[in-house]
């Protein structure tokens, strides 16, 4: 997997995704998407020494059609090569009135056959716990919050996709895919976690000009 799009990638960190692609394989191409214009001017002036490879929109991530037309996503879908989408701790921002599972389904039929779709969030499977966080973090961020969600509406967001699994579990808390340690993964908190997965898009009838 060469290219990567990156939804509501928010601040850059070190090592952010385009550092760790390039490390594996330099020609690794990334395109962040974020509509905070103070995250756009970080992630612009952070990625200066090397456009060629990577790219910052000031954008919703909600704005798929207009994402796509965009001559950045464009030039990442040149070669019809699969890419992988990455929604990573961020769908929880979106509400469901907005239907983030359409928002979803909008990206994956734009992807090229074989491109992943990495995905995950903040879930609960405690009704009055999902209320509490969404009001918390709702009115901490100035109402610009989505929704806390149980795992099963999580699993949504999968639907039509080839999960990959991990010990026998898809999707899971997100500390157990993989673990860069070898310390064992903490017992899974019975309130809450990042819950979330790697799928797989094994067709799309969607044709890009």
């Amino acid at each position: 997997m060469r290219r990567f799009l990156d939804h509501g990638s928010g601040l850059p960190t070190s090592p952010n995704v385009h550092e760790v692609a390039q490390a594996v394989d330099p020609s690794c191409e990334v395109v962040y998407i974020d509509n905070d214009p103070v995250v756009a001017a970080h992630g612009k002036m952070g990625l200066a020494e090397d456009p060629s490879t990577t790219a910052v929109l000031e954008m919703d991530m909600r704005e798929t059609e207009k994402i796509f037309e965009s001559p950045q996503v464009r030039h990442l879908l040149r070669k019809d090569e699969p890419v992988a989408a990455l929604f990573v701790s961020v769908l929880h921002c979106i509400r469901d009135a907005d239907d983030p599972w359409d928002l979803v389904r909008r990206v994956a039929s734009q992807m090229p056959a074989g491109s992943y779709m990495v995905i995950s969030q903040l879930a609960s499977d405690d009704p009055a716990l999902r209320t509490d966080i969404t009001n918390f973090m709702a009115a901490a961020t100035g109402n610009s919050w989505g929704e806390v969600r149980s795992l099963s509406q999580v699993n949504r967001f999968f639907e039509g996709l080839e999960l990959l699994e991990v010990d026998d579990q898809q999707p899971v808390e997100v500390s157990l895919w993989h673990p860069d340690s070898d310390l064992a993964p903490r017992q899974r908190s019975q309130e809450w976690i990042e819950y979330g997965g790697v799928a797989i898009i094994k067709a799309t009838s969607t044709k890009r000009t």
